[in-house]
């Protein structure tokens, strides 16, 4: 369930029998209205129709109220990231770029949950539920890096997929937050958030001497390999290869 700014208040009331979900899609609605700092604990009762006592039959404070949207969240997230992914079908950067654009859509349709789960402050590792539900879905970045880091051509040095990973995300999560969000922090730009990211990764996949066409990762390139330069093997910035 999406929250967005122009939903109205009707729709968020405390039904009986069901209060935590009621806390929790209040709790939503009060971070697309005014972000996830900008609530108390007491406000979410308000909105759900309840006294301020009432969230505490199911939540410690509202660290933890925000800590389960954000586990909500990944979840949500890593259904999404794996649906694009699809194992890399039917080719590696198809299927990446894919997941980026799965990124984008779940920053821009979102933004309620993409707050909670990377601008609210939150400590991710003092909640090990929490921390293995954001570790579920990098698991699907990383999936992807792995995967690109293997069409390292002949003579390249392959770098680590983590790191490739770590990078990756870092630049879906920039366009992300900076152009591509669903609310009114979102900056213009003069092309779409997409190509944005494509053109940004491919430059990135580029630098690393990686092919960027479309084929198939078992499909041996055309053509003798890349000649190394006088001296050996390039080293790249990954050092030599093993």
């Amino acid at each position: 369930m999406s929250w967005r700014k122009d939903q109205g208040r009707g729709e968020r009331g405390y039904h009986h029998g069901n209060l935590k979900e009621a806390l929790l899609q209040a709790a939503l609605g009060l971070i697309a209205e005014k972000g996830a700092a900008g609530f108390t604990f007491a406000d979410a009762a308000r909105m759900a129709g309840v006294s301020p006592a009432a969230p505490y039959r199911h939540f410690r404070d509202r660290d933890e109220l925000l800590s389960s949207i954000a586990q909500r969240g990944f979840e949500q997230f890593e259904a999404l990231l794996t649906q694009a992914w699809d194992d890399g079908r039917p080719d590696t950067v198809t299927a990446f770029e894919r997941v980026g654009k799965a990124y984008l859509a779940f920053a821009r349709n979102e933004p309620a949950f993409y707050s909670a789960m990377f601008e609210s402050g939150l400590p991710v590792d003092a909640n090990p539920t929490l921390m293995a539900a954001s570790e579920r879905a990098f698991a699907i970045i990383r999936a992807a890096a792995e995967r690109l880091a293997a069409l390292a051509p002949p003579g390249i040095p392959r770098p680590p997929a983590m790191m490739m990973a770590l990078h990756i995300w870092s630049m879906s999560h920039g366009v992300a937050s900076l152009f591509g969000r669903g609310d009114a922090a979102r900056r213009k730009l003069p092309m779409s958030p997409e190509e944005l990211l494509e053109a940004e990764v491919l430059i990135y996949l580029r630098g690393l001497g990686f092919p960027i066409d479309r084929r198939p990762s078992d499909q041996k390139p055309s053509g003798p390999p890349p000649v190394p330069p006088a001296g050996g093997a390039p080293s790249g910035p990954w050092g030599n290869p093993k």
